[in-house]
């Protein structure tokens, strides 16, 4: 009974190791919320961050679905062959484009710029004891910091996924005339086949949430940092990983939830 109990303890111990860091973040993201209703705490600050987070990203997501779209075309065109016509290279690229690659992809590489920018210069500022001098000088540090970042960041991943689609679309169409001789009414023809609105809807909603969740977590990582300069480097680390595997997690979450639903009716 002794081994039983202290097994169960052990286990207990470890499945609360394991959630603590979940209620923390999930007290964390409460408060923001609430310090959203201080207007003139945040408001000022959200152009400013909307251009170094997101305008400053653009460049980013174009360059990586420059080549996504290319390599989505070649790998259409292999994949489906002789089997189907090749107006469905056009289908392929736009519904890979849109519905996942341009806002997973583009949502993990900012998930590195903006997630580290983020918590490196929070943590920089609480080591340095800035965010100390803010509470001195009766600033919420959640308003005046974490609030227009996260709005900030929510707001323009959608502009950069949104761009990065487009880019997507016009190279594999390029890939397609100058690689496939695929003439443009074809690929055309396939990408009309069987798009919908609800798949550039899907995938600006989803960018949305990838933001504000890299916000939060770069955010988080940054005002409980410790340790000097080493401790910024890990907790800009901490928060490009942290980040990294949320955008995969609300991937997972709007397949389920969205997705599913449409499939089923």
């Amino acid at each position: 009974m002794r081994r039983l109990g202290h097994a169960v303890a052990l286990l207990g111990g470890a499945v609360r190791a394991a959630l603590e860091p979940v209620g923390r973040g999930a007290r964390f993201t409460g408060s923001a919320v609430a310090a959203a209703r201080d207007l003139r705490g945040w408001l000022p600050h959200l152009s400013a961050q909307a251009r170094s987070l997101g305008v400053e990203s653009l460049p980013i997501g174009m360059f990586i679905a420059l080549f996504t779209g290319i390599v989505l075309a070649l790998l259409a065109s292999y994949s489906v062959g002789d089997l189907v016509p090749p107006y469905f290279v056009g289908t392929l690229v736009q519904k890979t484009v849109v519905l996942e690659l341009a806002p997973v992809l583009t949502g993990l590489a900012l998930a590195g710029r903006v997630g580290a920018n983020i918590a490196a210069e929070l943590g920089t500022m609480r080591v340095t004891e800035q965010v100390d001098a803010l509470e001195t000088l009766t600033f919420d540090p959640l308003s005046y910091l974490v609030v227009p970042r996260v709005v900030a960041s929510a707001a323009m991943f959608p502009i950069v996924v949104g761009t990065a689609m487009l880019v997507g679309l016009v190279s594999g169409w390029g890939a397609s005339l100058v690689l496939l001789d695929l003439s443009t009414p074809q690929f055309l023809k396939g990408v009309r086949l069987f798009f919908e609105p609800f798949d550039v809807r899907y995938g600006l909603v989803k960018s949305a949430s990838f933001g504000a969740a890299v916000a939060l977590i770069g955010c988080r990582a940054g005002l409980t940092t410790t340790g000097g300069a080493q401790g910024v480097g890990r907790s800009a680390t901490q928060a490009v990983v942290i980040s990294a595997v949320m955008i995969l997690v609300l991937d997972a979450f709007w397949a389920l939830v969205w997705l599913t639903g449409r499939t089923i009716r």
